[in-house]
Formats: structure tokens, C-alpha cells, sequence
């Protein structure tokens, strides 16, 4: 059997772990046969785990609800790096220092579905009202075209001027900076805005609570290929330009082995009480989560917890 593992962003370093995990091999290491599929957005990639469409996803820990209310039927099984991961990018001409999430006043800052609330949630710990500063929050002029990664797209959206800024994964922002036309406000995980948008969510593979039940030991391979790929990565960045040839465009693959180097500190497939907090609280007010907190035990697949230091 193929087992199909979904990402709602191929060309990113956001998910890399799991596209590495199989085309490095560790998930066949485990006796998996593993295939990468990209559907987006988000919502959309968790609507086919849900429905039986696909076996895993790499995605946010926090986007099972659009599919799983409350997580039920999911599973998180380990994480693929820590801490929420969004850059928001502006034009080098607008007038903004990093860090300062009060200039956004009047502008078009694209975001993907799904990856749009964090950025909102973001403003508003930072006690920033979207609507009534006429920022404007959605996807670039003429969506994203099919098999096509929205970091990538939204560049260039910011590159022709469509857009002043985007909010997406370190690929898109870097592609922005390394083309001269973008500088990076704001960086969560190195400190930039509200320091409880670190546990907003976080990447992590994701999969059915009826794998977990029926196939044990897929779930528990699963969780052995992303904690291998993480330590290999690790320990030599340079594997991410072998995995991205061929997968990646060309300035992407150029740039995929600086990202890892740069993710490397946040490698670490584990899942914390503060993550689980913090991601409640932010799903909570976000509207994506009804009813109150739910339990760490009930959101994580804790029978394998021990796998996650390897």
C-alpha cells in the first residue's frame, strides 16, 4: 500500500521535514511506501485526510479544526519544528522597522487561507484592530494557480506591485529579501511581535485517529522517518539541496539549504504543554474551536512520545 502524505505548501521550508522523510528514504526505512501530494490551502489538505483522500499531513497543528472539530477523528503525531513560523515581508519602500507591527496602517498584505488567521491573531495580541486600520488581508490578485506554492506566487505578487507585503513560510519571504525588493518586519520565532504568538501553532505531521487505531505501527514509523530526517538535517544542511532538486524551481533550490541551516535551532519533533496552551487559546479566539480547551491527551497521539527524541 502508498501511503499519501499531504503538504498545503511544496515549495517551502516550512514542511521540508516530511518531503525529505520520503525522498531521503526514512520513511521506507520504516516499511512505508510514502508519496508526496500537494493540495492546498490548509483547510483543504485536512478536508482530505478527513475524507480518506490521504493518510498524513504535514501542516500547522492548530488546522486539523477546520476539518476535525475539537481534533476529533485526528491525531498530531509529532512536531516538524517549533514554534509558530510565518514571516510577514513588506516592500523595501514602505516605511516600517522590523518589529513594528504599528505601521501596517492602509496596506494590502497577501496571506493564504488558513495561514491568514495567524497573521490576524497576531494583530490582535498586539492590540492591532485589522478593519479599523484598512489593512486589507487576503490572498494575491488572481489566487494561486493550480501546483503552484503561495510563498512563491505572493513574491512575485509583491515583486509586480500587487501587494505591499505578504505574510507566508520562510521560502516566499526569502525569495522577497533575496530579490532586493522586500525587507522582513516581522519573525515570530526570533522575537518579533507578541511573544505569545510562538505557541500560536507550530508544524507537525499529522494523521486519523483510525490510522492510529488501525495501523499502530505506520504511525509509529511515521514518527521515526520526521525524528531521522530532523536529526539528518541537522547534521547536514546540505542534504535539503539534494531533496529539492528536481522538486523545487531553480532560486528556490538555491535557497533551501540557508533555510534549513537557519530552521536547525527549532528541529525537535516534540510537542509541549505550552504549545498545546497556547494553541488552544489562539484557536479559541480565532473562532476555530468551540467548547472550551481540549485536552493535550485528546489533540496529541502520546503513544509515541517516546519517539520523539529518537
Amino acid at each position: 500500500m502508498t501511503y499519501k502524505v499531504a503538504l498545503p505548501d511544496l515549495v517551502s521550508n516550512s514542511y521540508f521535514p516530511a518531503i525529505a522523510a520520503v525522498e531521503l528514504g526514512y520513511f521506507k526505512e520504516e516499511g512505508i511506501d510514502a508519496v508526496i501530494e500537494l493540495i492546498f490551502p490548509v483547510p483543504e489538505s485536512f478536508a482530505a485526510l478527513r475524507d480518506g483522500r490521504c493518510d498524513f499531513v504535514a501542516g500547522s497543528a492548530h488546522a486539523p479544526l477546520w476539518a476535525f472539530p475539537r481534533w476529533e477523528g485526528s491525531k498530531v503525531l509529532c512536531a516538524l519544528s517549533q514554534g509558530m513560523y510565518w514571516f510577514l515581508v513588506l516592500r523595501n519602500d514602505i516605511d516600517v522597522q522590523k518589529g513594528d507591527v504599528n505601521g501596517l496602517k492602509g496596506l494590502r498584505i497577501g496571506a493564504a487561507p488558513g495561514v491568514d488567521v495567524g497573521f490576524r491573531q497576531l494583530l490582535i495580541a498586539a492590540g492591532i484592530d485589522a478593519e479599523a486600520e484598512n489593512i486589507t488581508i487576503g490572498l494575491p490578485p488572481g489566487g494561486i494557480p493550480e501546483g503552484k506554492s503561495f510563498g512563491v506566487v505572493a513574491a512575485q505578487a509583491l515583486i509586480d506591485g500587487e501587494i505591499d507585503g505578504f505574510w507566508a513560510n520562510g521560502m516566499g519571504a526569502e525569495v522577497a529579501v533575496t530579490s532586493g525588493i522586500a525587507k522582513c518586519i516581522i519573525d515570530v520565532r526570533r522575537g518579533d511581535g507578541p511573544p505569545a504568538a510562538f505557541n500560536f501553532t507550530q508544524p507537525a505531521l499529522v494523521t486519523s485517529q483510525k490510522l492510529v487505531d488501525e495501523e499502530p505501527e505506520v504511525a509509529a514509523g511515521a514518527v521515526r522517518a520526521i525524528v531521522k530526517t530532523l536529526n539528518a538535517l541537522k547534521a547536514d544542511a546540505s542534504l535539503a539541496t539534494k531533496v529539492a532538486e528536481g522538486l523545487f524551481p531553480e532560486k528556490e533550490t538555491a535557497l533551501i539549504k540557508m533555510l534549513i541551516e537557519r530552521d536547525q535551532p527549532y528541529y525537535d519533533a516534540s510537542i509541549s504543554t505550552d504549545l498545546v496552551d497556547g494553541m488552544n487559546a489562539f484557536a479559541s479566539n480565532a473562532g476555530l474551536l468551540d467548547g472550551g480547551p481540549v485536552a493535550y491527551d485528546d489533540i496529541i497521539a502520546i503513544q509515541f512520545r517516546d519517539l520523539w527524541k529518537g
